[in-house]
């Protein structure tokens, strides 16, 4: 072939079922470990106590985070009514509500309207930055942080479950398909609030994360398992760099416009993509992984993220 990899190492996506309890950044440095290698970062975090699907990418497929920042994602949420929380779920200071607690058809009858585009006013104890600090921290400081509403869509919103053996505190299972940035937990105390009594976040599991769902993922159990004999134990549990980029087309290319691209030049595909899009996988002709590239003018394909490296055998590309 006229390129080769990018040398040895552990390069793919491997989606963590991620337990209640540890970061996100927890499950990233025991990948990290286990995996023996420092590129290692995770697609979209999930506070300690919730659950669910984290992908996390390894080696090379780290160059492809980027692409995955606006995924949507898709949760399972206990959320309980009669009592708001300070943080939003659990995990905060419970205050009770005021006033009787909602019925069954009254929480249904609420969820339309926080259907679809809404705006959302982040969580006081957040990670997003205010002059540079946390809001988290300031939270956590007494002081009163003041979040600018954000632009969400909420694409389904399902109730599930309704429990009301505890009738002052009916507590419902919701599911959840929505835009990235979402917070749950804003959600759950908007929708205590739209009912007339208050709400949190008792529980959650993110069910899906762009292209990958919990049936696709793999517990912590099972990832210390196949790394006890060695890092290249994780190798069969390793998913394709270019997983969850079906919306870019396939663009295969001659052994010369593979040569092109792995010196960073740009090529005008002969057999070029049949669709509009704004990036493409391309493809040698062995079917291998070898760019992402973005279309320019003249039907140029210029590479954005190249996976392969130009040997020195590489003749030289015909322009």
């Amino acid at each position: 072939m006229a390129h080769s990899s990018l040398g040895p190492g552990l390069d793919g996506i491997l989606v963590v079922a991620k337990p209640t309890g540890p970061t996100s950044h927890d499950v990233v440095a025991l990948v990290r470990r286990l995996a023996a290698t420092k590129r290692v970062g995770h697609g979209g975090t999930l506070d300690p106590f919730a659950a669910g699907v984290l992908p996390v990418f390894l080696g090379h497929a780290t160059r492809v985070v980027e692409y995955h920042l606006g995924d949507e994602k898709a949760y399972r949420a206990t959320v309980c009514f009669g009592a708001s929380s300070t943080t939003d779920d659990l995990e905060g200071e419970l205050t009770p509500a005021d006033g009787a607690a909602p019925s069954r058809s009254t929480v249904e009858g609420a969820l339309p309207a926080l259907t679809g585009p809404i705006s959302q006013r982040p969580p006081a104890y957040s990670a997003i930055k205010v002059a540079g600090r946390r809001a988290y921290a300031m939270a956590r400081a007494g002081e009163t942080v003041a979040l600018p509403s954000r632009d969400v869509t909420i694409h389904r919103l399902e109730l599930l479950e309704w429990d009301d053996s505890d009738p002052e505190r009916p507590v419902a299972v919701v599911d959840v398909t929505c835009s990235a940035g979402t917070y749950v937990r804003a959600l759950a105390r908007d929708l205590g609030e739209r009912v007339g009594s208050a709400a949190y976040l008792g529980a959650l599991t993110r069910t899906a994360s762009g292209g990958f769902g919990l049936a696709d993922s793999v517990s912590l159990d099972d990832i210390r398992t196949a790394a006890a004999p060695g890092p290249d134990g994780l190798r069969n549990l390793l998913r394709p760099i270019d997983v969850g980029l079906e919306r870019f087309p396939v663009v295969t290319l001659t052994a010369d416009e593979v040569v092109a691209i792995a010196r960073g030049q740009f090529v005008r595909p002969a057999n070029g993509p049949e669709t509009r899009a704004d990036h493409y996988r391309l493809r040698d002709p062995d079917g291998r992984l070898v760019a992402i590239a973005a279309p320019g003018s003249g039907g140029r394909l210029t590479p954005e993220k190249v996976f392969v490296a130009p040997t020195a055998a590489d003749p030289t590309p015909v322009a």
